[in-house]
This record gives C-alpha cells, sequence and structure tokens, in this order.
C-alpha cells in the first residue's frame, strides 16, 4: 500500500465518541414526521422528476444490474440457486409447452446488486426514525420494509468517477474516499449534487474484480469516510448506489462496523444500493460527455423485506 494511501487511512481513523457524535449531528428524525418510512427520498418532489426526465435527449438506456452469480467464490458465500421448475422434454408439434424457473437469492453481500431497505441497519438499538430495532423480527420487518419502496425511485442521477479523478484504475481496498474527491470528481466532471439528487460513487471495485480476480471483499473493500456523510447531507442526496457497498473495510471507526451504512440509513435515511455495475454507466457518460441522466430504480415489492434486488437503469 503507499504510503499516501497509509496518510489517508489515518487521518480517516474515528473514535466510538467522535462517531456517536457525528451521528448526532446528521440525524434526521422527525424531519418528515414520526411516522415517515421514506427518509430522504422525501427530497425528490415531482418538480425533480420532471427536471430529470428533461435530461432525456440521446435516449441511450445502461442498465446498472450485475448478472446473477451462481457460483461460489470468495466474495460470494451465498451464491443465486436458480432452479427449473418446468421445462419440456419435446415440443409438441400443435400445442403450447412452458418452461418455468426459481431463484433462491441473498438480497445483501458482496455479489448481487440490490437496495438496501432501511430497516437493513440499526445502531444503539434503533432503525431511521427511532423505530425500534427489535421490531425486525424472524418474520421480517414489521416496519421500514422493502414495500416501502413500492413506488421506484425516479430521478436526477449523477455519476462521480473517482478513480478517474484519481487517474487511477480502481482505488485500491481498504483506501477511503474523502469529501475532497468527491469535490474533485465534481470539478472534473462539470457537475454540482444538488436536493434530490442520486448520487452514485464509483470506485472501480467491478473492474478490480474483472482483471485481477475475486478477494474477500466482506473483509477488504474501499468505500467513503464517514465525515464525507457531512458533505452528502449538506447535499441534501436522496439515495446512494457504489460499484462497492459505500464503506470502507476493514472500518476506521472504533467499534463500529460499516458506519457509512449507518451513519446513511439509520441516522439520515438515505437508502443505499450495492455491488452496482458502473463501468459501463462511466463509459456511457464519457461518450455521452455528461454526468447527469435520468435514473429509474424499481425495487421488487418484497413485503417485510430487509432489501431487494435491483437493476437501476440510466437514460442518457
Amino acid at each position: 500500500m503507499p504510503a499516501g494511501q497509509w496518510s489517508a487511512l489515518a487521518a480517516a481513523r474515528m473514535s466510538a465518541e467522535a462517531f456517536s457524535t457525528l451521528f448526532d449531528d446528521l440525524c434526521t428524525w422527525g424531519a418528515w414526521g414520526p411516522g415517515d418510512a421514506q427518509g430522504a427520498l422525501n427530497y425528490i418532489g415531482p418538480g425533480q422528476v420532471r427536471e430529470a426526465a428533461a435530461l432525456v435527449s440521446s435516449g441511450r438506456t445502461v442498465g446498472l444490474g450485475l448478472p446473477l452469480d451462481t457460483a461460489v467464490g470468495p466474495d460470494n458465500p451465498s451464491p443465486v440457486v436458480h432452479t427449473m421448475t418446468d421445462f419440456p422434454v419435446a415440443y409438441p408439434a400443435g400445442g403450447t409447452a412452458f418452461s418455468c424457473d426459481s431463484f433462491t437469492i441473498e438480497c445483501h453481500g458482496d455479489a448481487h446488486s440490490h437496495i438496501d431497505a432501511l430497516c437493513h441497519v440499526a445502531f444503539r438499538s434503533s432503525l431511521y426514525n427511532g423505530v425500534e430495532a427489535i421490531s425486525v423480527t424472524a418474520t421480517g420487518a414489521s416496519a421500514l420494509g422493502a414495500e416501502n419502496l413500492r413506488n421506484g425511485i425516479v430521478g436526477r442521477g449523477i455519476l462521480l468517477d473517482i478513480p478517474a479523478t484519481r487517474q487511477v484504475a480502481w482505488i485500491e481496498p481498504g483506501d477511503v474516499i474523502t469529501a475532497q474527491d468527491l469535490l474533485a470528481a465534481e470539478e472534473a466532471q462539470g457537475v454540482r449534487v444538488s436536493a434530490g439528487d442520486i448520487l452514485l460513487c464509483r470506485t472501480g471495485h467491478q473492474r478490480r474484480r474483472r482483471e485481477l480476480g475475486a478477494w474477500d471483499a466482506a473483509h477488504l473493500k474501499t468505500g467513503l469516510d464517514p465525515r464525507a456523510m457531512t458533505w452528502v447531507s449538506e447535499r441534501q442526496v436522496s439515495a446512494m448506489g457504489s460499484d462497492g457497498d459505500s464503506d470502507t473495510v476493514p472500518s476506521v471507526v472504533e467499534q463500529v462496523d460499516y458506519p457509512v451504512h449507518v451513519l446513511a440509513m439509520c441516522a439520515m435515511g438515505v437508502v443505499l444500493m450495492d455491488c452496482l455495475n458502473l463501468d459501463d454507466l462511466a463509459q456511457a457518460c464519457a461518450e455521452e460527455r455528461r454526468w447527469e441522466f435520468l435514473l429509474t430504480v424499481a425495487p421488487l415489492v418484497l413485503s417485510r423485506g430487509t432489501g431487494t434486488p435491483v437493476n437501476p437503469i440510466a437514460v442518457f
């Protein structure tokens, strides 16, 4: 690991006490009422949707979902199980025949594109908006479940390509992405994240995986410095996504795992999309010469679910 990277990691270290203070500073509980289940998606109003739709010019579409991975690997201990439940041995000459199948999918992890529902992360015994963590039981989430995303997420997406800004192929696992990195990407790409935007942050995770092979990403990956969430809060971002899962692992916060998940989802009510394919999107942005686009996200309506597979679509 380069010396500069060690310095960045050292600067990013946070005590549990400092993190707790940051959590309180960023907390939006009650901002949209005591029973709110939408969180920062409240930043997207009809006006933002109309403005995002007006960005469509070429009509080019880019899917951000990864192919469902049915193979066990170092970053995929719970692969998708695909079972054919019916298929004809021989098609009848004049009749009708059907083929059917079933998928069993782990909604989280480091191999499947998915969106986290607000019930996914608890901190200090609470979920977003002060909902008790024990509201999630063996039967699922009685509050803040994936069904609350049934109307989808539609708005202006912005991709910030951090490796391109740093002029590297990817950000090495374990490194941190700071607010200064986000600002530098904005300046380099000529965009500005504003209220209601859906922020996508490319780290190069999928390119590294493709070129060097899979690794145990559950224990080593790159993501945001927790303090960068102050910038996210100030910009009133509605939702976030990454080609990793937005967190640096190992955690830079003492006694707190996945601190960005904690701040985004539990404190701020910002849903996260993990394990997206942002390489194709980055190429499209470069070819279209713009880093903003209409983004549509249509989660499955999984009642009481903590998350759902997803394939967001960017439209230029």
